[in-house]
């Protein structure tokens, strides 16, 4: 299975560059940006498997980004990371279309494991979508 494209988003400049390396490490692809309107901003520019956001950060925040990232590409998974333990956020959230929630610092191993569930569920639902319009296209054939 190829390595999904992940985009980091984190306000936390030394946090972004860290993980983005042991991301990359791991063979992901992977873009670090630094604020939720970058964030957007590259979605609009290119796809994305999966968005690994900070829920705080100034301007736009974590809940408004997933909504904004949601809007533009809506089968794109988020993880949401905090390092403020927040039910409300959390529900909100998941309510609004994030994957998963994890508390910063996350171990490495722990984030790997949601990138691949997440990347999984996608590439799955890529897939139905695919065979569902290749019957459309063979049902519409003339014949």
């Amino acid at each position: 299975m190829p390595k999904p494209n992940v985009l980091l988003v984190d306000d936390e400049e030394r946090f972004v560059k860290t993980l983005t390396r042991r991301l990359a490490e791991r063979e992901l692809h992977v873009v670090g940006v630094h604020s939720g309107m970058e964030a957007i901003e590259e979605v609009k520019s290119k796809p994305y498997d999966v968005v690994v956001l900070d829920v705080r950060m100034p301007g736009l925040d974590g809940i408004e980004t997933l909504q904004e990232l949601k809007k533009i590409s809506p089968g794109t998974e988020v993880i949401m990371l905090t390092g403020h333990a927040s039910v409300d956020s959390a529900v909100e959230g998941m309510r609004l279309g994030a994957h998963e929630y994890l508390m910063k610092p996350c171990d490495i191993e722990e984030l790997m494991e949601k990138i691949d569930e997440a990347y999984e569920l996608k590439a799955a639902r890529d897939e139905r979508l695919r065979k569902a319009e290749a019957r459309k296209t063979v049902d519409r054939s003339p014949g």
